[in-house]
């Protein structure tokens, strides 16, 4: 009889076991995509004639009429668009929040408007403009890290701000402070790239004498590979004497004939972009001052102009000081490279221990001590030098 009972026991337990079992798969909670239509934003409560003035105002308020429904309650991220056409084309994301207020940083938003409208045609002068900006939100279901879950997206419908006043906000472009260069001279590395001079009173126009070969090089504003490299397609227009050299190598400025060349490169602001324009000219250096010939301070003068050498790692050799210059506060030995239309003092440098210092835009510099019968040695590929 006890086994009888005992047994009756066992199997009722098994029947509430399997019973519970049965019950917590059916409250399990199941992730079901939103439906569209289940995402709903609503109109900004402005009259039709109201002008949204951006530049006087902090934010923009989004309200959402309806939330996506997941079949439970889950993470969400919200995305919020803006266009400047009725169908959302050319699209920019301007907020990403895990809340349903959406809250869009007025400042922010003329940014991005501003860029919208520079690519839809508009101009500059053309500011501040009145236009219609059309939104929309996306909303997806995220896992606790913060990533979407696949399936989850849905996007709401379109509304719009149907006069929104905006003045131009971004800040002015302007030419870069520094330009580097980096090539096949240096195994392409930005560590030991060549900083080009700028010229005095012409703060866009830089210059280096380089060695170009088949190879070539690229120039950027910042001693790195972030997009902002520019190569032979990157050139407006290639002109100087030894333009003909040069050739398209790979995206690089290479030359069908490798050897050291005067690159001066122009920099302009057009619009928004900022455009270059090249010279290549024979690399010559020239004495200047009492060490020459004549001392008479005559550019290009006879027999003064440093010895080009044929390899990468040639030095360039000035002709013999005809005279002794004490340096400090008197004569000193001075050197230059000549671009047409500027003084040779614009572009001059000198050796200063062993370490060719560009005069660039900044002001006069240190007089260097030189005796007769001396030369100047210089090394462009590392910027060194010495007189002996």
């Amino acid at each position: 009889m006890k086994k009888i009972i005992k047994s009756a026991l066992l199997l009722l337990c098994s029947i509430c076991i399997l019973s519970a079992c049965a019950d917590d798969r059916d409250s399990n909670p199941t992730l079901q995509n939103p439906t569209d239509g289940s995402l709903v934003l609503n109109i900004p409560g402005m009259s039709e004639n109201a002008i949204f003035d951006l530049a006087n105002s902090e934010t923009v308020n989004l309200t959402l009429n309806s939330l996506p429904n997941y079949g439970f309650p889950a993470y969400t991220n919200y995305t919020v668009s803006a266009s400047l056409k009725s169908n959302m084309e050319n699209s920019v994301d301007i907020l990403s929040a895990a809340s349903s207020k959406l809250v869009v940083d007025a400042a922010s938003l003329a940014s991005e408007l501003t860029t919208l409208a520079l690519a839809e045609g508009y101009d500059t002068e053309e500011f501040p403009l009145t236009i219609p900006v059309y939104f929309q939100v996306r909303a997806a279901a995220t896992k606790y890290a913060g990533s979407a879950i696949e399936g989850t997206e849905t996007t709401s419908n379109i509304v719009s701000l149907q006069k929104v006043l905006l003045q131009f906000s971004l800040p002015p472009v302007n030419p870069p402070a520094n330009l580097y260069a980096v090539g096949n001279f240096n195994g392409w590395n930005w560590d030991t790239s060549v900083t080009m001079a700028p010229t005095y009173d012409a703060p866009n126009k830089f210059w280096h004498i380089v060695w170009i070969d088949e190879s070539g090089l690229k120039f950027n504003a910042e001693k790195a590979w972030d997009g902002g490299e520019v190569g032979y397609a990157g050139l407006r227009n290639i002109g100087g004497s030894r333009a003909g050299d040069i050739v398209d190598g790979g995206g690089n400025i290479a030359s069908s004939k490798p050897g050291w060349y005067l690159m001066v490169i122009t920099a302009e602001v057009a619009g928004r972009d900022i455009v270059y324009d090249a010279q290549f000219e024979e690399p010559n250096v020239y004495l200047m001052g009492p060490v020459t010939p004549n001392g008479d301070w005559k550019e290009l003068e006879d027999g003064t102009m440093l010895e080009i050498p044929t390899t990468l790692d040639g030095q360039f050799v000035s002709p013999a000081f005809a005279r002794s210059v004490p340096g400090g506060d008197g004569d000193g030995v001075r050197a230059y490279i000549k671009i047409e239309g500027i003084d040779w003092w614009k572009t001059e440098f000198m050796v200063f221990g062993t370490k060719i210092v560009y005069r660039g835009a900044g002001g006069d510099q240190e007089r260097v001590a030189g005796n007769a019968g001396q030369k100047l040695y210089l090394n462009f590929g590392n910027d060194s030098g010495e007189i002996k």
